[in-house]
């Protein structure tokens, strides 16, 4: 089975670019340095910021759909990431280390099936859950804190 993982567009967030911490407070957004790797994992590189690191703390639609399984939560994003990661059949950094929630949804957006990856099992888990011709992607969400981390879709 083939898959890729690749980080949110840049562009998606031009409009925090260059803004002072009042302008980003104004767009309920605020600026954090990264004290510690991991723990600032940016979605657009899918890797955790270094130590010093400027990041953007904001509010994120990640499953922007007309269901009741609309979701969106806080996520950091490199305050100067240029462009998204990309990574086919392969696992991205910030799933590694991390307990994972698997949410794998329909190709009319409804959920079908959500698991748990422990640190490790991330691969394995994707795989299992692609081998079902019905489900369409899966949203992955670090399981402590609920984020939205990355999507997955058959490549």
């Amino acid at each position: 089975m083939t898959y890729a993982i690749n980080g949110l567009s840049p562009d998606a967030f031009d409009q925090y670019r260059g803004l002072d911490d009042d302008q980003l407070a104004g767009l309920s957004a605020q600026r954090v340095i990264a004290t510690g790797k991991p723990g600032f994992p940016c979605r657009i590189t899918l890797d955790d910021a270094d130590v010093g690191e400027s990041l953007i703390l904001l509010h994120h639609v990640s499953h922007d759909v007309a269901t009741p399984y609309r979701s969106a939560y806080a996520i950091y994003v490199r305050e100067h990431a240029l462009a998204a990661a990309t990574y086919r059949d392969s696992i991205p950094p910030v799933f590694l280390g991390r307990p994972l929630a698997m949410r794998a949804f329909s190709g009319d957006a409804i959920p079908m099936t959500a698991r748990l990856a422990s640190p490790g099992e991330a691969e394995a888990l994707i795989l299992d859950l692609l081998a079902d011709p019905a489900i369409a992607y899966i949203d992955a969400h670090n399981a402590a804190h609920g984020c939205f981390a990355a999507r997955i879709e058959r490549a």
